[in-house]
């Protein structure tokens, strides 16, 4: 397993990169097909923050910890990790089934117009892309869970379509889906 760390206004020593080696090596023992970890370290505010993101077959995972000290940040954040690796091997365990890959082009079933936009005060400060996966719902409510976001994009397995399942202010679940 080859780890690969970003950091951020932090001094990484040796000895506890080989640590965090050793402690992320162990997490190969959930998954066989477990991907390499991305380890981001950054200090801000007084406070050491720890994001450990992995991809277990079709998965991203993610945890996120901060302390003022970076040793325990980390093991903080590994720990959150392993909780969401082991919940999302009991979810495959117990419904006995394995993500589902449809291959075929992705309809957004929008028209988008040529037209040149308004200058406005806002601007795009970053574009990131992704993978777009076929999921169930439930499928979704996990995975949007596991990452610790308030939205998830996904390809619904049911309708085809493209639909955003977001985290209402009252603690609920919505789901956009297109028209049409």
């Amino acid at each position: 397993m080859e780890v690969r760390y970003l950091v951020r206004n932090v001094e990484l020593k040796d000895s506890l990169r080989d640590y965090m080696d050793d402690k992320l090596s162990k997490l190969e023992r959930f998954f066989a097909n477990i991907g390499n970890p991305n380890v981001t370290l950054s200090y801000k505010r007084g406070l050491f923050t720890v994001e450990i993101t992995i991809k277990a077959g079709h998965v991203v995972l993610r945890g996120e910890e901060s302390d003022d000290d970076l040793h325990t940040a980390f093991d903080k954040a590994l720990k959150n990790l392993e909780r969401r690796v082991k919940r999302h091997k009991e979810y495959l365990q117990d419904r006995g089934r394995v993500l589902r890959h449809l291959e075929e082009d992705i309809d957004f079933g929008v028209d988008f117009p040529q037209e040149q936009a308004k200058e406005t005060s806002l601007d795009v400060i970053r574009r990131k892309e992704f993978d777009l996966e076929v999921m169930t719902e439930q499928e979704a409510v996990l995975q949007m869970e596991l990452l610790g976001h308030d939205f998830f994009i996904f390809k619904n397995y049911e309708t085809g379509d493209v639909n955003v399942l977001y985290k209402r202010r009252d603690g609920n679940l919505g789901i956009l889906e297109p028209r049409g």
